[in-house]
């Protein structure tokens, strides 16, 4: 034997029919907060400050990649 219940109502009222608190307020709020806070951050960083920021991690890994190749190509240069 197969039964089959469908239900057809809005995430609302599923919601308030399992007495479940309603979270899309607190939701909004933190991220109008998260906007703001990243809004400001960016506003306060020139993109020299960022890019100084941000590059030399690259830009080091970068020169090590660089190097494990040169070393991998030129297998006569030795160190004695």
């Amino acid at each position: 034997m197969k039964i089959n219940v469908t239900v057809d109502c809005t995430p609302e009222e599923a919601r308030a029919f399992f007495g479940l608190p309603d979270l899309k307020p607190m939701q909004d709020q933190l991220l109008d907060d998260l906007q703001e806070r990243l809004r400001k951050n960016i506003q306060a960083m020139d993109p020299e400050t960022m890019l100084r920021t941000w590059l030399p991690a690259t830009l080091k890994s970068f020169e090590q990649w660089q190097e494990l190749f040169r070393a991998q190509l030129n297998p006569a240069k030795k160190k004695t």
